[in-house]
């Protein structure tokens, strides 16, 4: 454990040695304590991440470094790269990037890099940008995810065009993932998301939908979820929204995004969205979620309060209800530090409540 410690401080010296270098450079710590259960877990963990980007005119390397550590576990602290790409410019209207990189496209449901988590999602890809009047087209291909080997999401290709224009947004992402190594008898998995987004009222009410669907894989069925939802802001501090998720025969269980995934064998409850993912994470096959919820900021203080009513519309499943709350009170001590408050309960269709809460402490200098 010393060992793997005086090594990250080194790497972390070396790295402080080549940022004084280097034309750009972040850095931020998260220290989060889990108090879930009876609150008396009180377990500590702390990610710290260093990068630092060179570049030119047409060009650009960008290099970052986590640690990984959890306090007083007894555990040895985990030392990786976590992004580390370089990218060019071509002919003034395209770009290439190349190397390991933490992607978002759309809602972040397909490809997201999962900010909650420990170990976020990189992938280690190339991808081709194209900056076109009609839209912003990116191409991209991975040959691996999360840095491992193809265990986790095997080799494939996207491709996303985004586009903006006054009131409206729009985003399409089609995808092919091929078979991982475990499952090299499986078909090729194919996936396709569109997000749409408009505002009204003067920006005072947004309309969001979404629309997202997977084939093949490992499950072999055919997987989609829809939703649609408004947000609206009743003053510059304070908004409503409301939300219905549906979900298809299938259900959903892609791997890579925002989301955690639901069960392939579409039956058994997945607990896990709130540790993985800090949100209620996938549903089940024929399942719809009403979520209502607002936030109100007053000062460097942010409060958001969002209820979760899951039913199921399988035959046999009316009287099947789920139900969950999540509260997240948040305070801005400066312009570099801030302090949160995560609570979450969710009966997962039970007469038991399951409770988590999490204390983060958030440092970017």
């Amino acid at each position: 454990m010393k060992k793997n410690l005086q090594n990250a401080l080194l790497l972390a010296m070396g790295l402080m040695t080549t940022v004084t270098f280097a034309q750009d450079w972040n850095v931020d710590s998260r220290t989060r304590i889990d108090m879930g259960g009876d609150y008396d877990k009180m377990e500590t963990a702390q990610r710290a991440t260093l990068g630092a980007t060179w570049g030119g005119s047409d060009w650009g390397i960008h290099a970052s470094t986590v640690v990984n550590y959890d306090l007083g576990m007894g555990q040895e602290a985990s030392l990786g790269v976590y992004e580390a790409y370089a990218s060019t410019n071509l002919m003034g209207y395209a770009s290439v990037t190349m190397g390991r990189q933490a992607l978002n496209y759309g809602s972040g449901l397909l490809i997201g890099s999962n900010e909650w988590a420990a170990n976020r999602y990189t992938r280690d890809a190339f991808v081709f940008d194209l900056d076109l009047d009609m839209a912003d087209i990116t191409l991209g291909y991975q040959s691996r995810m999360d840095g491992e080997e193809l265990t986790n999401g095997g080799s494939g290709y996207w491709l996303n065009a985004a586009k903006a224009d006054g009131d409206w947004s729009a985003n399409l992402l089609y995808g092919s993932q091929a078979a991982t190594i475990a499952d090299d008898d499986q078909d090729a998995m194919t996936y396709m998301g569109l997000d749409l987004s408009y505002s009204m009222m003067g920006g005072s009410l947004g309309l969001d939908v979404s629309y997202n669907t997977v084939a093949g894989g490992m499950a072999d069925v055919d997987m989609d979820m829809n939703s649609i939802g408004a947000t609206y802001n009743v003053n510059d501090d304070m908004s409503i929204s409301a939300s219905q998720t549906s979900y298809g025969e299938g259900g959903f269980n892609l791997v890579g995004g925002n989301a955690a995934a639901y069960s392939l064998d579409g039956e058994t409850v997945n607990t896990g969205g709130w540790i993985s993912h800090g949100n209620i994470g996938h549903l089940g096959a024929n399942q719809k979620d009403l979520a209502i919820g607002g936030t109100y900021a007053m000062g460097g203080f942010n409060l958001g309060v969002t209820m979760h009513t899951v039913t199921d519309e399988t035959v046999g499943a009316e009287d099947y209800e789920r139900s969950a709350m999540e509260v997240s009170l948040g305070y801005s001590m400066s312009d570099n530090a801030g302090l949160s408050v995560n609570y979450a309960t969710d009966n997962n269709g039970t007469d038991t409540d399951t409770k988590y809460t999490w204390l983060t402490l958030t440092v970017t200098p």
